[in-house]
């Protein structure tokens, strides 16, 4: 005969207050990782400049997502088309598999949160001089050149950090750093890093990595990325997708 394991109400009750703060973590995090998707960086006035050619305005993009907390031992996928139209972000899920907890709690509230940043307007996260100080740094021998960001505000939607540039500072590689300001009490640190790639003349995001240290919930991750199909109303070229994939090998 079968025996079924019941868990003591207590535990579960307890085990339930700390998954959702587990979730508070990730979700607050889709306020720095996503926004700048559908954001318009201006050039800066700065000595350091990105040279950009043409605005992201629009695009259509299969995102891949996964979240993951190592102490709770969850973790949840999900596949979903996304499009910005220049107003609107849209998304319709494909797939999804693991933790329901974590597909319904983190990853479709990540694309929830970015639809309500979008209608609310993504400039508060822009690279701008709005926004940021940025002062060069000194260079680290690897070819690269470093621009500190100075956020002019606490601001859960601004990074403590540096941006990643190739050596004549025209590509912008990545964004990395901390949040300027913890989401909430139970979120004591978040580390974002960002890749960035030009698509057919267009710089866009291609990846996020992000790192929550939640009270009593430990550490959780959650990894985004982006691969299109069409940018600023045209579809993305051969050469493109294939410099993509070859990146994305390394």
């Amino acid at each position: 005969m079968s025996q079924r394991h019941h868990e003591p109400a207590a535990i579960h009750r307890n085990r339930g207050h700390r998954t959702s703060l587990w979730v508070l973590g990730f979700t607050v995090i889709a306020a720095m990782t996503v926004a700048p998707a559908a954001g318009r960086a201006r050039e800066s006035s700065t000595a350091t400049r990105l040279d950009v050619d043409e605005p992201l305005t629009s695009y259509r993009a299969f995102r891949r997502m996964h979240a993951k907390s190592e102490r709770f031992d969850q973790e949840g996928w999900l596949s979903a088309w996304t499009e910005f139209d220049g107003r609107e972000f849209r998304y319709q899920i494909v797939d999804e598999r693991g933790s329901e907890s974590v597909r319904n709690k983190v990853l479709k509230a990540v694309l929830k949160r970015e639809q309500e940043l979008v209608a609310e307007g993504p400039d508060r996260a822009a690279l701008t001089d709005e926004n940021y100080n940025f002062t060069e740094a000194e260079p680290q021998g690897d070819g690269m050149r470093y621009v500190l960001l100075k956020p002019k505000r606490k601001d859960v939607m601004l990074l403590e950090g540096r941006m990643v540039l190739t050596t004549d500072g025209n590509e912008l590689v990545r964004v990395e750093g901390k949040l300027a300001k913890n989401p909430s009490f139970w979120t004591s640190l978040v580390n974002v890093i960002r890749h960035f790639a030009k698509v057919d003349g267009v710089r866009v995001p291609v990846s996020t990595e992000s790192v929550a240290k939640v009270k009593f919930a430990g550490q959780s991750r959650l990894d985004v990325s982006y691969e299109y199909e069409s940018i600023n109303g045209r579809p993305v070229s051969v050469a493109a997708r294939r410099m993509l994939a070859s990146a994305g090998d390394r």
